[in-house]
């Protein structure tokens, strides 16, 4: 049977996961709107809005399956991610990136005139450059200042550094000041609950000190964003936060589940594998390896059948290891593995096949993968 990779499939095309060829990215409608509605009760309990970081999903009619949910708008990682947004009629778009170059800038440029992004500043001679071009185009830019709240990644210092640029981007021609913005993602994997807590709210603080600082100075602060799904439910309630960034909570991984300890969402995103071998009485070899899913931060696991463990990956190849309950499995049956990571499986692959109650519904396109610029 051949299916149209181009168009969504039809719901009328009785198509399950058997029908399918291995290996391949399956997403289960019904999970992941369920952990849609879970998040968005969890930021609406504390008033805190939702932009919801792309790079679990790149795909617009996700987002706007989200904004139907509650999102405000996306988070891009990219300039190119964000321009397929837009062109798809998502516009409030956070670029949680540094953008630089007379190329990028004029990008950003057009795309104020289909959009209304967001672009982060750490440092003067970013502001400068985007100022001029901005005025040259005949257009502005919201920018936010990115503060370095612990990560030690990007991000300008906090204080009067901070304060210092906040003035300059408020009075540039061409940029209006938003807000500011930080990532506590070197605490998600604090093993300690209350030790988390504090160590994020910590965090946080800075960007409260910070918004608080720029508001005494006669400047408007109205963003403060942060927030992944490994922090989420911390970092809502710090009362400076207006908005969060988490994605891959809506797809449920092992890493987000064991590493970060977020419990009682659905695993929505799953790769289905054929056993392709059976070299011993223990072991069977699977048509799914590295370039199918994702193991780096955490090791999949096998949903269903049981007694199974995910082991070694080659390539194209997968190694598994079968309990004495497996054992009975042979070449040609399939497994459904959930990776250890959604946000590094998802860009291995150009579609979700979208199913509920096992049958394929759609086939969406992932149509920001690639959009490295």
């Amino acid at each position: 049977m051949a299916i149209d990779l181009s168009v969504p499939a039809e719901p009328s095309a009785d198509i399950s996961k058997e029908d399918l060829d291995t290996p391949v990215l399956c997403l289960d409608l019904d999970a992941m709107e369920a952990n849609i509605k879970v998040v968005a009760a969890n930021l609406a309990e504390y008033n805190i809005q939702w932009r919801p970081h792309s790079k679990a999903y790149k795909s617009p009619i996700i987002a706007r399956k989200l904004i139907d949910a509650g999102a405000i708008g996306v988070t891009c990682a990219k300039l190119g991610e964000a321009e397929v947004m837009a062109h798809e009629g998502v516009t409030d778009i956070l670029v949680a990136n540094l953008i630089v170059g007379e190329k990028k800038l004029r990008r950003l440029a057009a795309l104020t005139k289909i959009a209304d992004p967001i672009i982060c500043i750490d440092h003067i001679d970013q502001l400068t450059t985007m100022s001029e071009i901005m005025q040259q185009e005949g257009t502005e830019c919201r920018a936010i200042i990115e503060i370095n709240i612990g990560l030690d990644r990007v991000g300008i210092e906090p204080g009067e550094p901070t304060l210092a640029l906040a003035k300059a981007i408020h009075a540039a021609p061409g940029v209006k000041f938003a807000g500011i913005m930080g990532y506590e993602g070197h605490l998600l994997c604090i093993a300690d609950d209350a030790e988390k807590e504090q160590q994020i709210n910590a965090a946080l603080d800075i960007l409260g000190e910070s918004a608080e600082a720029i508001k005494a100075a006669d400047i408007p602060c109205e963003i403060v964003s942060c927030g992944g799904t490994g922090s989420y439910l911390i970092s809502r309630k710090h009362p400076a936060v207006t908005e969060l960034q988490c994605g891959g909570v809506i797809m449920m991984d092992q890493f987000y589940e064991t590493e970060c300890k977020i419990e009682g969402m659905q695993k929505a995103l799953t790769v289905l594998a054929t056993i392709v071998s059976r070299p011993t009485e223990e072991r069977a070899v699977i048509d799914a390896g590295r370039k199918t899913y994702d193991m780096s931060s955490t090791d999949p696991i096998v949903l269903h059948p049981a007694g199974i463990t995910v082991s070694r990956q080659s390539a194209e190849h997968g190694e598994i290891l079968l309990d004495e309950s497996a054992r009975n499995l042979s070449i040609g049956d399939r497994l459904e593995i959930v990776p250890g990571y959604s946000d590094m499986t998802c860009v291995l692959h150009n579609h979700f096949y979208a199913f509920r109650n096992n049958e394929l519904e759609a086939i969406i396109p992932i149509a920001s993968r690639g959009f490295l610029r």
